[in-house]
């Protein structure tokens, strides 16, 4: 994840599909939190609109794991002597630490609506923080966070095993993403398991498959066709039964979301690397204040969601609203990292 001050430890050199797909997937989950309100309309907008809502929530899905991709990639590759006191303090902390502030900073929000100030509902979201997110886009850092105790362990793996051991591995746990897609329960089930196999995929979609394009090829068809087959069955079930319901489908820990992260990935890292010029400098800034992106998107999205203002087709309002909520974090994500007094708030991903 990315840090806000110099690290005691040389810089691993900076990839730029990285940057890319940072890019991309800040994008996709602003997306996500935009459409939400629509996707409860089934029968109160035009069928055509909350169609369209639905299929680019299902086609998204793939934008936080690709995040955690990322962080296994990185992680998994440093060769560097594993040091616990910079770990701890350097990586862990630096998340941890600007988590809680912003937790409670988004408790207080929580109690804002259109009759002003709950503070009553403000404390109970607060007492309850440390079971659920204050604010529903924190609930990533709640499933993150508990990663890092494990990547060190997936470090010492990733030196130990061979290849054919690391496949053998992920292969397994594409195998258990699959029961959980088919509510085929047991302890593979458990979340923080499922999670951090995205943390080994990375490594392995990053240091050990060749980038090859019929391999990437290959990938992108079932990528494309995991999507296609997520769109359909959300639209079809909720249909059916006459209320926006997604069974599992739209969970980050199934196959199907597996094989669109994974096509994401690989498409960004064939691509990723020429792209040149002014484009590379700006999605290298977009990349650098992504976490900012994340945590502070919902304040420009606040009066949407609570004064309704998302009336139209939601073709043209998400772009609208992606836009206007993600250039004022970016705007104010970068504002804040420029003060030595609050860039710890927000860390820059080139400073890790």
């Amino acid at each position: 994840m990315p840090q806000a001050s110099q690290p005691t430890q040389p810089t691993q050199p900076r990839v730029f599909f990285f940057d890319l797909l940072r890019c991309v997937a800040a994008i996709f989950v602003i997306a996500i939190h935009v459409l939400a309100p629509y996707r409860y309309e089934l029968g109160t907008i035009p069928f055509n609109q909350w169609v369209t809502a639905v299929s680019l929530n299902s086609v998204s899905r793939w934008a936080v794991p690709v995040f955690i991709m990322i962080s296994g990639a990185l992680l998994l590759s440093d060769s560097r002597p594993f040091d616990a006191k910079y770990y701890l303090q350097r990586r862990f902390g630096k998340v941890l630490i600007p988590f809680l502030i912003w937790s409670l900073f988004y408790a207080y929000l929580s109690g804002w609506g259109i009759n002003g100030f709950d503070g009553e509902l403000a404390s109970s979201v607060l007492a309850d923080s440390f079971h659920h997110a204050t604010y529903y886009h924190l609930g990533f850092f709640y499933y993150f966070l508990p990663l890092y105790f494990v990547a060190p362990f997936l470090q010492i793996l990733v030196k130990k095993v061979d290849n054919t051991g690391l496949f053998i591995l992920v292969m397994l746990w594409l195998l258990t993403t699959n029961f959980y897609l088919l509510s085929f329960d047991g302890p593979w089930s458990n979340q923080y398991y499922l999670y951090s196999g995205y943390l080994l995929l990375g490594y392995v979609c990053y240091q050990k498959l060749p980038l090859d394009k019929s391999l990437v090829i290959g990938l992108t068809v079932l990528g494309v066709a995991a999507l296609l087959v997520t769109g359909f069955s959300v639209i079809t079930d909720s249909v059916e039964v006459g209320e926006y319901t997604v069974g599992r489908w739209l969970s980050y820990k199934t196959l199907n979301t597996v094989l669109a992260a994974t096509m994401i990935f690989m498409v960004g890292r064939y691509f990723g690397e020429s792209i040149a010029g002014k484009a590379k400098r700006i999605i290298g800034f977009i990349s650098d204040h992504s976490l900012g992106v994340y945590i502070l998107h919902p304040l420009f999205l606040w009066p949407m969601k609570t004064y309704g203002w998302y009336q139209g087709h939601p073709i043209w309002v998400i772009p609208v609203w992606v836009a206007l909520s993600g250039a004022g974090a970016l705007g104010l994500s970068w504002l804040m990292t420029r003060s030595n007094k609050t860039c710890w708030l927000l860390p820059v991903a080139s400073k890790s």
